[in-house]
């Protein structure tokens, strides 16, 4: 007998699907789309791992997580530090001296901040109510209007005047000439992508992965004949959306090969002015340090989209209504849904990076087998 199904065969379907294995659980792994790895899926195009689904880098600071994804995959070096293109202007990220110094001129981090005083000055003390302010009283009017504005506004899809502050409590900013994106102790790209982590979670006698299965096809055969179900899909789908419809952000992907051998110099280049329609261009070859084909590069652009039924959701909208929501969701499961386990960023609706998907896996493990 199946003792689970994992609806899902992205990371935290796959790490569940895994350590149940492990126990000596038989576990059923269903995914809709054709491949497993959900969102972190990468393929080789002309010797170059492609993340097919936008950038992933991995970066986390516990080292008990570092060593879990370690087992399946080598990693190599590589530090993240996209750079910003503002009309042309190539500006560094994260906010740090090189980029205080293109902007301003400025060599020391006392320069530095009193310009970011000074020009912080402009909201008189005013609580900030909305992200516009918030961004300003971190960093001033000049950061704001070149490096976070226009990009901000094309994700989201809104006015950064009628976006909650709360979206950037904090901004990361350095007084150093550092450029490395994310203070974590650990970081790199798996030599070889990320495909195969996932694939060798998965390669135990205990699994069978189907793809291109769709859970809502047969959602009450799936619900009956299975003791569990580990759910990492939409919380709201499941439900038939009967509260209503938690909000998303979409996007979209156009790749292509370029007949050259380096088109940007950056593995990520941001382009934070309003007019270009993308936010980001993503060069995969850079991800590991310029490996593939002579003469070939593949290129993808990133364009956020309003998402609706039927699109892919990437990310979860965590405003004061949307919580209030899923937390009714979550009320709603606690009631009707005592055999089935929500995971991950859909089925959790909240925003996690990789190393967080597979930290909440383990601590679901945990509290399946041994609470």
């Amino acid at each position: 007998m199946t003792n689970y199904l994992v609806v899902g065969a992205g990371l935290f379907g796959a790490v569940f699907a895994h350590e149940a294995a492990q126990r000596g659980y038989k576990v059923k792994v269903i995914e809709k789309r054709d491949h497993v790895a959900g969102n972190i899926y990468t393929k080789e195009v002309h010797g170059i791992q492609v993340h097919q689904f936008g950038a992933h880098i991995f970066h986390t600071s516990k080292k008990e997580i570092w060593e879990y994804v370690n087992q399946f995959a080598e990693f190599n070096r590589y530090t993240n530090s996209p750079v910003a293109n503002y009309n042309g202007e190539i500006y560094n990220l994260p906010f740090n001296m090189n980029t205080f110094n293109k902007l301003w001129g400025v060599a020391t981090p006392k320069e530095a901040m009193a310009k970011i005083e000074e020009q912080r000055a402009v909201l008189n003390g005013k609580k900030p109510e909305n992200l516009e302010e918030q961004a300003i009283s971190l960093i001033g009017t000049d950061i704001y209007e070149k490096l976070i504005k226009g990009y901000t506004e094309k994700q989201w899809g809104r006015k950064a005047t009628e976006l909650p502050a709360f979206i950037i409590r904090r901004l990361p900013v350095r007084l150093t000439y550092d450029n490395n994106y994310f203070n974590d102790t650990y970081q790199g790209i798996p030599i070889g992508g990320y495909t195969q982590i996932v694939e060798k979670m998965l390669d135990h006698d205990n699994i069978t992965v189907e793809t291109g299965v769709d859970f809502f096809d047969r959602k009450e055969e799936y619900l009956k004949e299975y003791a569990k179900v580990v759910f990492t899909g939409m919380i709201d789908q499941f439900f038939d959306y009967k509260l209503g419809e938690l909000e998303y952000r979409s996007l979209r992907f156009e790749t292509e090969v370029l007949d050259e051998d380096n088109h940007q110099g950056n593995a990520v280049v941001n382009y934070t002015d309003a007019e270009t329609p993308y936010t980001r261009i993503i060069e995969h070859k850079h991800f590991e340090f310029g490996k593939g084909e002579k003469g070939k590069t593949v290129i993808t652009r990133e364009y956020p989209a309003d998402w609706k039924r039927g699109d892919e959701p990437y990310y979860p909208v965590n405003d004061s209504k949307n919580n209030s929501l899923y937390k009714q969701y979550q009320e709603l499961a606690s009631k009707e849904t005592e055999n089935v386990i929500f995971g991950g960023r859909l089925g959790q609706y909240r925003y996690y990076n990789m190393d967080q998907v597979i930290g909440a896996a383990l601590i679901t493990v945990k509290n399946e087998f041994e609470g």
